[in-house]
């Protein structure tokens, strides 16, 4: 009987588990493809953005690289739920958790320096040294023409003051090296392509922000590097001396109803990318736990706590992803089944037993009647013949038939007494006198 009840439960669960199994997977299909926002042509975004494509498809998640402006049109994007981008690189000092309500940190992923390149002497030691200056301060959605734009009116630049175009990073070097326009702008890493051609360059100078202390000072989400002597061109001592640059970090942000579990994937993916060491951070600086303008969504805060989950250490991406939704269902479901299956056998024994006690209840009446009613036996046998039979019927478990042999044993009892009765009507000799 027992190895009948546990062979019963395990086949309840395995058909539990499967049916939600199927359930989750109709009610949360896997993600197929996700959208990444990047940005310009060679820009670091498209060149990182190239990084996580191949490092998601090695999990079997398609992502798909959406080229923009850049920092400003990646968070428009990533604001509307209707553009389909989930993912994508910003900037720091552009939104703030009310403009972009439905949009959270992954972390900051590395310095994103401000530089601004200039013409031979063209640059002079202060920003105020640009007016009248033609300079490429990057496309409208650009990080670059925002931070430009606050820089350049910090300083008392009005609309007309410099003639600004609306070249990209990638775009502006020919120009410049041409002497087309008088200097460049360009938010970007130090690995951007454009960034290097120019520092190597022994026509062109990097703006030295001499005042990058009160920079920071009013704009907390920038950081102030250097730019060491010789760091683009050793042999030809590019730049000449060391040069303070201004830097806010690029995050990687997501849309808040992200998958968690998309979410630890590529926050695995951001510690094999960005984790390495270059002029500015060491090594294992980034990505590192820093909520910048939005705040850090919860996963992201205990992935930089312990790391990945357990199950996504051990078990491919799609199955740790699976068992992750059943977990989440099965826990509580558990809870509330395991005092019902604790309690089930002492319900199934009353339930046997309430079946055996129905016929000695019936037993019972039979033997008041036969008490208050001697003479009527023919009705009294009919009904311990129906009783009988009753009990010779009904199925119960091995470990109930002792209780119904009590049962048959009681009836037979009662059987014999109502057959020691004398039959109905004879009458009962008298004493001789």
């Amino acid at each position: 009987m027992m190895s009948q009840r546990r062979r019963l439960y395990l086949a309840l669960t395995t058909l539990l588990v499967a049916i939600l199994a199927v359930g989750i997977r109709l009610a949360y299909p896997p993600v197929e493809v996700l959208v990444m926002t990047t940005g310009p042509g060679g820009s670091a975004y498209e060149a990182f953005g190239k990084q996580y494509k191949d490092s998601l498809a090695r999990e079997g998640i398609e992502l798909r690289l959406v080229q923009s402006a850049g920092a400003v049109e990646n968070l428009r994007r990533l604001s509307d739920a209707r553009s389909g981008v989930s993912i994508g690189f910003s900037q720091g000092g552009l939104t703030s958790t009310r403009n972009s309500p439905d949009v959270v940190s992954l972390g900051t992923m590395f310095y994103e320096p401000l530089w601004f390149f200039c013409r031979g002497d063209g640059c002079g030691h202060r920003v105020a040294d640009l007016r009248g200056k033609k300079i490429s301060v990057g496309p409208q959605g650009s990080g670059t023409r925002a931070l430009a734009d606050q820089l350049l009116a910090l300083n008392g630049f009005d609309e007309g003051d410099v003639e600004r175009l609306t070249f990209t990073a990638a775009e502006s070097v020919e120009p410049l090296l041409r002497g087309d326009i008088d200097a460049a702008a360009m938010v970007a890493s130090w690995d951007t392509p454009a960034v290097r051609d120019l520092l190597a360059s022994t026509d062109i100078e990097l703006l030295d922000f001499s005042r990058a202390d009160a920079y920071v000072a009013l704009y907390p989400y920038l950081t102030k590097l250097t730019v060491p002597a010789g760091v683009g061109n050793m042999a030809a001592n590019r730049p000449s001396a060391n040069v303070n640059v201004l830097a806010p970090t690029a995050s990687l942000l997501v849309r808040k109803d992200m998958d968690p579990a998309l979410q630890y994937l590529l926050l695995d993916a951001a510690t094999q990318i960005h984790s390495g060491a270059d002029i500015f951070a060491k090594a294992a600086q980034f990505p590192a736990p820093e909520p910048g303008d939005l705040p850090l969504s919860t996963d992201a805060r205990q992935f930089y706590k312990s790391g990945r989950p357990f199950l996504q250490r051990y078990l491919p991406f799609r199955l740790a992803q699976l068992a992750g939704r059943l977990l989440v269902v099965l826990v509580p479901l558990v809870g509330i089944l395991y005092p019902l299956l604790r309690f089930t056998p002492a319900l199934y024994g009353w339930a046997m037993r309430r079946r055996v006690f129905q016929l000695y209840g019936e037993l019972k009446l039979i033997e008041a009647d036969l008490e208050a009613h001697p003479g009527d036996g023919a009705a009294l046998r009919r009904r311990l013949d129906h009783l009988e039979e009753r009990a010779d019927h009904l199925q119960v478990p091995l470990a109930f038939a002792q209780i119904l042999y009590h049962v048959r044993t009681h009836i037979g009892l009662a059987r014999e007494r109502l057959q020691s009765l004398p039959p109905a009507g004879s009458a009962q000799p008298r004493d001789r006198q």
